[in-house]
């Protein structure tokens, strides 16, 4: 039996996606930047993707702009924001919880040669992973520019209350722009930057069964942002280059479909983690012990749950399901090829043992409660023979 349950990594493409992009690719082909027929067949595609996502946000087309993903988005709303509103201040809020696309552009910021330098502030977060919004409140000040906040953590599911940060940062700092990665959280939740005081969202296409290599920003149209990317002046010169429309056009349909069926896909999601983590909870075998990193409430995402299985190190045990058809992560596969530890992990309290061994197991609305059984009977299997290999 196959069961892939990494669906957090990237999902696989619907039917309708696939169908999409391959008629995309193979019929209407055309650069959306020619003048000729081909051209405007394909330039529709870009404007009726707009229009359909801008409508499952309740914005406006033109605060779309479409990205090669959510790396990029994060980059482009970082940079591209504090370069063009440097001089109302060079102090940025964020959380240590945050994905890698969004600490590094910070940490990026932080030793431009400029002087001063940008001055970032790390958020600490609770052992369910969640920030203080009296921390939050403390620490915005006249010369925060911008504060940016994941809203659903990819390696443990925390939800963060988006809403209620919004109304703290404009209450405080009217001029502060809020930026939230929304990579794990599009399509599973209502996502309404306008209504939330939330200046840019970024999201990616693969983590909702759309195709990889495709993702947008929105950007509030009263938001000055620095185009990253220069050239021939595309998508209104924000973001030069041939757009990637057969991506575009498979992401609007992920995208519709997503929210078309988003209450049926949350509750069933929700089901099979609580079956994961019930079943996990009852596995008892000696010398090793189980620690469950996502809960079972609203504060946490419905298709995510992180768990330590001390003391065997996760990537034995990844491998040892991966032999028995069981495909889960070790962390975020944005950046699981390199050594260390997650800080994610470490930030909610985990020491580095327990870090170095845990996994993460995630759902789409096509994972069945069987994956969930048949998964729950390997690690029952493996578990003990794993654990007398490990040196004490």
């Amino acid at each position: 039996m196959e069961c892939y349950l990494d669906n957090s990594a990237t999902t696989r493409a619907s039917e309708n996606v696939i169908k999409t992009v391959t008629k995309v690719m193979d019929l209407d082909y055309g650069n959306p930047s020619s003048k000729h027929m081909k051209g405007f067949e394909s330039e529709t595609y870009l404007k009726d993707a707009r229009e359909a996502i801008a409508k499952i946000l309740k914005v406006n087309e033109k605060e779309i702009l479409f990205t090669s993903g959510g790396t990029e988005s994060n980059n482009t709303a970082l940079i591209g924001a504090a370069l063009a509103n440097q001089r109302q201040g060079r102090h940025i809020i964020t959380t240590c919880f945050e994905h890698a696309s969004v600490l590094e552009p910070l940490k990026y910021l932080n030793e431009l040669k400029d002087q001063p330098n940008f001055e970032i502030t790390y958020l600490p977060v609770d052992s369910k992973g969640h920030i203080s919004l009296d921390d939050l409140k403390a620490a915005i000040r006249e010369d925060t520019i911008l504060v940016s906040i994941m809203m659903v953590n990819n390696e443990i599911g925390a939800v963060q209350d988006i809403p209620a940060i919004g109304k703290i940062i404009k209450e405080k700092n009217p001029k502060t722009l809020f930026h939230v990665d929304a990579i794990q959280a599009f399509g599973k939740y209502d996502i309404f930057p306008k209504k939330m005081n939330v200046d840019m969202v970024s999201v990616s296409g693969h983590k909702f069964h759309g195709p990889k290599g495709v993702g947008f920003l929105y950007i509030n149209d009263k938001v000055k942002v620095k185009p990253l990317i220069l050239g021939g002046g595309q998508q209104k010169g924000m973001r030069s280059g041939t757009d990637n429309v057969p991506g575009i056009a498979g992401m609007a349909v992920a995208a519709a479909e997503a929210y078309g069926s988003k209450q049926e896909n949350v509750a069933h999601m929700t089901e099979l983690k609580n079956m994961l983590i019930d079943g996990l909870s009852e596995i008892h075998i000696d010398g090793v012990m189980i620690k469950i990193n996502s809960y079972k409430d609203e504060a946490s995402a419905p298709h995510i749950v992180s768990a330590t299985f001390s003391p065997v190190k996760s990537e034995v045990l990844l491998h040892a399901l991966e032999d028995r058809g069981v495909y889960v992560s070790s962390g975020s596969a944005c950046s699981s090829n390199k050594p260390g530890l997650s800080g994610t992990l470490q930030s909610i309290g985990l020491s580095a043992k327990e870090a170095d061994c845990t996994l993460r197991f995630s759902f789409c609305d096509t994972s069945t409660a069987g994956e969930v059984e048949y998964t729950l009977n390997q690690l029952k299997e493996l578990l003990p023979m794993l654990s007398k290999f490990v040196s004490r």
